[in-house]
């Protein structure tokens, strides 16, 4: 860092600036885009030449990912060592924003310390001004981050995982925090990758409070770097995961996703739902399938057809120091709820548990609202008649006011579980109806409706001949006699 600069970033924070510290994940929102949830907070460091204020900031010659990450930065006022969170919050004199630029090509080389990968000079721009942590609440901050205008990242900090005096009392029980000290707090989703010529800002405000107050816009272009990096360093190095993760997802990095093997196309849903399950049953059990009926369960629509893929989601026996680092914020469960798309039914394994509520009114709405095609759980529903009156149908055990905690902790997704006796995996296809529910392997659906139809068919002429007063007897099942009668009708049908 120049004298200039130094001189600079000292003006802000009041000091001379020293230790950088950046929490890897804080906000729920991130942690549903990194399919993760931390127990307890987790940092790396910075060096102090990688402080900045406004300005330009270099993608290195010869990388390609060059991201940013909108943050809080908080800035330490006196000194710290074995505080408590209250005495934390305390030790802070103010907030900022602050962007957290990393170049994903250089991942590889750091062994998880980020050193080489975000350390670079210009890497953590702070500013333009400073919000009195007195003057602000730390759970009611907003931050915002704009590129090339458009608004990518938009959060507060009402949820974090861990609150702002949390890291603080973490961070001094081995490290003597000092004034010019700075602790970025993580970023919300919507962190991406730049490129050259573009323009990333990044504000905090406290748009709450009778006064609302703002750093203003900490505003950095990105320029292309001259002076490729020597061989005697490591190299950029990318692979599709180090595009996913900088860019946020598969899609955003033009990664088409993989082609899946089945889809539940229109056509063929309406295939399904013109048999019923105990005919698709009786085709699964020909095949040898006989274990893949959800039992013990009821629908809160009878009436309604479920027909949809398997999105899986796992509930482990509650202990009381899993329920508190999993159980709380944005845990499994509504990260679950919360990505459901049209066609998706979410079956959840609740060991066959009654005792208490696996879903309630809240997430049931969510589930419809995000175009789901049902919701399956072997445990009990909570706020059972309000579920009812939903047009979603939900398959449960029974009907239990207790919540979630008493019997359960929220553990993980999309993985394969039991519910009900049955093995089911993502991607499974489930068939409800006043039967009951059904699992059936993707590579046998086409099959096995083909066959329930023309079984229905042949059912649907045996009726008829026993309404017209024949016996069973070669009939059901047909002879060859009445198969060739069979063909008969069906050529008049």
């Amino acid at each position: 860092m120049s004298d200039t600069i130094a001189s600079a970033v000292e003006a802000l924070v009041g000091a001379r600036p020293g230790k950088v510290i950046a929490v890897h994940i804080n906000y729920p929102s991130r942690a549903a885009q990194r399919g993760r949830v931390p127990a307890q907070p987790s940092y790396f460091l910075k060096p102090a030449s990688s402080l900045a204020l406004s300005g330009e900031i270099e993608r290195p010659a010869g990388t390609e990912l060059l991201a940013f990450e909108g943050e809080i930065a908080l800035i330490i006022g006196r000194t710290a060592r074995l505080v408590d969170p209250v005495e934390g919050w305390n030790a802070v004199a103010g907030v900022t924003a602050a962007n957290d630029f990393g170049v994903y090509d250089l991942r590889h080389a750091d062994k998880g310390s980020n050193l080489r990968s975000k350390g670079g000079d210009g890497f953590t721009p702070i500013g333009p001004a400073v919000l009195p942590a007195g003057e602000v609440d730390p759970a009611a901050l907003r931050i915002r981050t704009w590129v090339n205008g458009v608004l990518a990242q938009e959060d507060t900090t009402g949820t974090l995982y861990f609150p702002f005096g949390r890291l603080v009392a973490d961070l001094s029980q081995l490290i003597t925090l000092e004034p010019g000290d700075i602790i970025l707090t993580g970023t919300p989703a919507g962190a991406s990758v730049l490129r050259p010529g573009d323009v990333v800002e990044v504000e905090v405000d406290a748009p709450t409070i009778p006064t609302p107050l703002s750093t203003g816009r900490l505003r950095t272009v990105v320029v292309d770097g001259t002076v490729p990096l020597a061989g005697y360093g490591a190299a950029p190095q990318v692979d599709d995961l180090q595009r996913t993760e900088a860019w946020g997802s598969a899609e955003a990095a033009g990664l088409a996703p993989e082609a899946p093997a089945f889809t539940l196309t229109a056509t063929l849903k309406e295939r399904i739902n013109s048999v019923g399950t105990a005919t698709l049953s009786a085709q699964l059990r020909k095949r040898g399938l006989n274990n893949v009926s959800i039992d013990g369960l009821r629908s809160t629509r009878p009436d309604a057809r479920l027909v949809g893929r398997a999105r899986t989601l796992r509930y482990l026996p509650n202990r009381e120091d899993l329920f508190e680092s999993h159980g709380g914020g944005y845990n499994a469960q509504k990260r679950a709820f919360d990505s459901l798309g049209p066609d998706d039914v979410i079956v959840m394994e609740a060991r066959g548990e009654r005792g208490t509520g696996t879903v309630g009114d809240i997430l049931a709405l969510r589930a419809q609202v995000r175009g789901a095609a049902g919701i399956v759980t072997d445990g009990g529903v909570r706020d059972l008649a309000a579920v009812s009156a939903l047009a979603i149908p939900t398959y449960h055990a029974g009907g239990h006011p207790a919540v979630l905690g008493r019997r359960h902790v929220p553990w993980d997704t999309d993985l394969a579980i039991a519910c009900g006796g049955a093995a089911v995996q993502p991607g499974d296809v489930i068939v409800g109806d006043a039967d009951g529910v059904l699992v059936i392997p993707p590579h046998l659906v086409e099959e096995v409706v083909a066959s329930a139809i023309e079984q229905e068919r042949e059912e649907a002429f045996i009726a008829e001949m026993v309404a017209a007063g024949h016996g069973v007897d070669g009939l059901y099942p047909m002879n060859a006699d009445w198969k060739a009668r069979y063909r008969h009708w069906q050529e008049e049908k």
